[in-house]
């Protein structure tokens, strides 16, 4: 290896299959719950942070809270989201890991 650096193999398990953007000893840690949304949600967010994200939130979170996250997502950080892609995430968030009524 170039530089000595040690090769991290990155997966993380969503919904029973591997999904890139966690390390190894977060890999049986992470589950999302079932629901609408979940596949989509877990693919999108995974691409860029580790789904922990998601359940560390929940308790701070309520659909107000979840909508900005996403739109700060989208356009802070250019996360490739339709509107629609938005919506369905933000359903199941609001929905499933909303801890702060």
């Amino acid at each position: 290896m170039r530089g000595g650096a040690p090769l991290l193999a990155l997966v993380l398990v969503v919904a029973g299959g591997p999904v890139a953007g966690a390390a190894p000893d977060e890999e049986a840690a992470i589950r999302l719950k079932d629901g609408p949304g979940r596949d989509l949600t877990a693919g999108r967010c995974a691409m860029c942070h580790s789904l922990e994200y998601i359940p560390a939130n929940a308790p701070a979170m309520d659909r107000t809270g979840w909508q900005k996250s996403v739109q700060k997502m989208r356009e802070r950080f250019g996360a490739p989201i339709s509107d629609a892609e938005a919506q369905a995430i933000l359903e199941y968030l609001a929905g499933n890991y909303a801890g702060k009524s």
